[in-house]
């Protein structure tokens, strides 16, 4: 069973979200949003397919890295998290939340034993690809 098939976001916390959004996009070239910016490319197994990566800084009080003390957090794709869910609890990893359904994928957090909070995506690239369509925004490509 595969598990990881690549990174599906970075997400780190900033003073000035917004500030950094602009930064990067000034200077690196991104192609931002309100929430970061969408890295797209073709996945090497069927480069007919996209794929997204989601990199966002994140306000420096959020929770939502919690209970993780880490400023960062990494957002991995994964083909099937229902089963890779059952594999983890087999294996005593803590998995923190429930597993959450939208349109564009399924997303489940566990912890690693340093206490990095991580995030786990079985994406839905076609659906992402039209929520960030609906929002007009563009991918840094």
């Amino acid at each position: 069973m595969k598990r990881v098939t690549g990174i599906g976001g970075i997400f780190f916390k900033s003073k000035d979200p917004k500030k950094m959004r602009d930064w990067y996009k000034e200077h690196l070239g991104f192609e931002t949003n309100e929430y970061g910016t969408v890295f797209e490319w073709y996945q090497g197994a069927d480069n007919s397919k996209k794929g997204f990566s989601q990199w966002s800084p994140f306000n420096e009080k959020t929770k939502y890295f919690q209970p993780s003390e880490k400023d960062f957090m990494i957002n991995y794709r994964v083909e099937n998290l229902e089963k890779l869910v059952e594999e983890l609890q087999k294996e005593n990893v803590t998995i923190v939340d429930k597993m959450e359904t939208y349109e564009y994928g399924k997303f489940v957090h566990i912890m690693d034993p340093e206490g990095n909070k991580i995030e786990l995506w079985e994406p839905n690239d076609i659906e992402y690809e039209k929520l960030g369509q609906k929002m007009k925004s563009k991918t840094t490509k």
